[in-house]
């Protein structure tokens, strides 16, 4: 009977121990709670009926209060007592408002980096950036409060990006274009703008993801790549020397039809004959000074649907044995 009471004693001596072990605060949950009582300060007036939804922030990685590293309001606007005594006195850190008391765009992107800075992840190159030195903010594209960013969704993303580049959304919308998500004419993403630009910074040209436009251009069009037995040169240089990434009148996407995209390089005997209206079949000179007179044959190659591409089709570089014209 003794050793079942001693059993007993142990048993409710350990059975204690692990409650009194479960029911201790874990350091993650007392930093939540910590930032949430941080917090409570700014929403009693900042409540969900503000005109500015800030409540809606908790639906977002920003406010979730069980995970440590969440930041409460001071951590990204500063420190809120004077502005809790006088509610026209600015925060320290203000990232958009229709007053005047929006902060600089460098106040801002400091209070962003804090956390967000680092040598590993795409922000790695922000600082000398192209956005960075002309002076954009992260809350110009990112709306933090909101837990449906715009810019971070594919279909919605071009929108945010052509409020500054609007040559590039009056692109988009010719002919020829790469699938982007185009408000008003219906159309599904396939792509976003960041599938081959990093705002963030890049070491290669105009923010690509890749160090060059070719390899940017290469990780979909894998079979362009190469290496060719044969090249073709202004395709090795850059593919923007025949295509214009954006979109064109031009399918597809070329900066202009041929064969006249052509002759920009070839304009030797060959591409006069083909091209420029000799109609050597039967002798007869159907130019005079290069324009075309009535009753003449028309310029053969640029009636055909590819032109030179008639012959030429494997203009990007060919591994044939005898390719070395591009013609197989």
């Amino acid at each position: 009977m003794k050793r079942l009471y001693r059993l007993a004693g142990v048993c409710a001596f350990l059975l204690g121990g692990a409650l009194t072990a479960s029911a201790a605060p874990s350091p993650q949950a007392g930093a939540a709670k910590a930032a949430a009582a941080k917090d409570s300060a700014c929403t009693s007036c900042h409540d969900s009926t503000s005109p500015k939804k800030i409540f809606a922030m908790y639906q977002t990685r920003h406010g979730n209060k069980a995970d440590s590293r969440t930041p409460g309001c001071v951590n990204c606007h500063g420190d809120s007592e004077k502005h809790i005594k006088d509610p026209g006195t600015a925060t320290d850190v203000v990232f958009g408002a229709k007053s005047k008391h929006v902060s600089s765009a460098e106040d801002r992107n400091a209070s962003c980096l804090k956390c967000h800075e680092s040598s590993v992840l795409p922000r790695a190159n922000w600082v000398g950036s192209q956005h960075q030195s002309r002076g954009v903010a992260c809350s110009d594209c990112h709306n933090i409060h909101a837990p449906d960013q715009k810019v971070m969704n594919k279909a919605t993303q071009a929108e945010t990006c052509f409020t500054c580049h609007k040559a590039q959304r009056a692109q988009t919308r010719r002919v020829s274009s790469h699938p982007l998500a185009v408000t008003g004419l219906g159309t599904t993403a396939k792509m976003a703008c960041s599938d081959c630009h990093n705002p963030h910074g890049s070491t290669g040209p105009t923010l690509l993801l890749k160090n060059t436009v070719n390899e940017t251009c290469f990780t979909c069009h894998a079979e362009k790549r190469g290496p060719f037995l044969w090249e073709h040169s202004p395709v090795v240089d850059s593919c923007t020397n025949c295509h214009t990434p954006h979109g064109s009148a031009n399918a597809p996407l070329l900066k202009t039809r041929a064969p006249y995209l052509c002759q920009d390089c070839h304009s030797g005997d060959h591409g006069n004959q083909v091209n420029s209206g000799s109609n050597l079949a039967n002798g007869n000179v159907t130019t005079v000074n290069g324009t075309q007179q009535p009753g003449a044959a028309a310029p053969r190659a640029q009636l055909g649907a590819r032109a030179c591409l008639n012959c030429h089709v494997l203009i990007h570089g060919s591994n044939h044995p005898a390719g070395a014209k591009f013609q197989r």
